[in-house]
């Protein structure tokens, strides 16, 4: 295609655009209002996909070491953890550092154990490379030497995993169907537009105008009104994740927990709306239009 050809084709989708003004409205203010309610529900899925990953990556497993292990026997022992495939890291917390953050937590209640002795265990905090395997890890870890308890939360933990994949195969269903939906809806929409325009395509046809040519002016217009659709839902998310972001900060302020830092989520998710638009608009024109070029 020329490029003057082209610059004609995109002069006639904005004429287009303003001379069926009515249309073109409908057909903004869908693309608006589906893809803000797409871009909402995937924020919001990524969001909760990232909370529940941090408090899945939170649960450890706490070994504590048997009184009567000493030096050389606690490094062995954590040798043997650290020598496991699924564990990540391995990190000593001694029986005094357990009884000052418990004398933290309950104040003056465990202040007698100071001068009677120390009755607690030192202990190693293990991470694993993946969260699933965590009561795995744990089985392993009983059976070893010099091994007093081990404790990864039990049930509790192994209802976590079940409720955050629960959540990730939700969301994920949640989201294709959202994208299907808003194909569906923005598709329809530029449909009818097009179809209110029958005439003028046959009488473009008639006249001698290549399939080709027809095309081009609608398929620009479909992504041009894409292009406008997805700048309000993009603004809105912008301004109301920015507002969201800092309030959940302050909340979450001393937590593991935190949401998805607005540079690059709020970059992506806006990049990714914007190409939907433009994609699902200039697409849906060409499909839209195909059953009217037969004359």
């Amino acid at each position: 295609m020329r490029t003057r050809t082209f610059f004609r084709h995109i002069r006639d989708a904005f004429k287009s655009l303003f001379r069926n003004g009515l249309m073109s409205f409908g057909a903004i203010s869908a693309v608006s209002m589906t893809l803000l309610l797409v871009g909402f529900f995937t924020a919001m899925l990524f969001n909760v996909n990232k909370v529940v990953t941090d408090i899945e990556q939170d649960v450890n497993v706490r070994v504590y070491i048997d009184l009567a292990a000493d030096q050389e026997k606690q490094d062995t022992l954590k040798a043997e953890i650290e020598a496991l495939p699924e564990v990540s890291s391995v990190e000593f917390r001694s029986k005094d550092e357990e009884l000052e953050n418990i004398t933290k937590s309950f104040s003056e209640e465990f202040d007698l154990f100071k001068d009677d002795g120390n009755p607690l265990h030192d202990t190693f905090e293990v991470s694993t490379i993946d969260p699933s395997v965590t009561k795995q890890v744990a089985e392993t870890v009983e059976t070893m030497d010099y091994v007093s308890k081990v404790n990864y939360g039990g049930a509790k933990a192994d209802n976590l995993f079940k409720v955050v994949n629960n959540i990730r195969n939700i969301g994920i269903v949640v989201i294709i169907g959202l994208l299907l939906i808003a194909i569906f809806l923005i598709s329809n929409t530029i449909r009818s537009a097009i179809y209110a325009r029958r005439t003028e395509i046959e009488i473009m046809k008639l006249v001698g105008a290549k399939n080709s040519y027809i095309r081009w002016p609608f398929f620009l217009e479909g992504g041009i009104i894409g292009l406008l659709g997805a700048i309000i839902p993009v603004a809105l998310l912008w301004s109301a994740y920015m507002y969201v972001f800092h309030s959940g900060t302050n909340f979450l302020t001393g937590s593991n927990i935190a949401l998805l830092d607005p540079n690059p989520f709020l970059y992506y998710l806006a990049g990714g709306l914007i190409a939907l638009g433009v994609v699902i608009g200039s697409f849906g024109s060409v499909m839209s239009i195909r059953r009217f070029l037969k004359v």
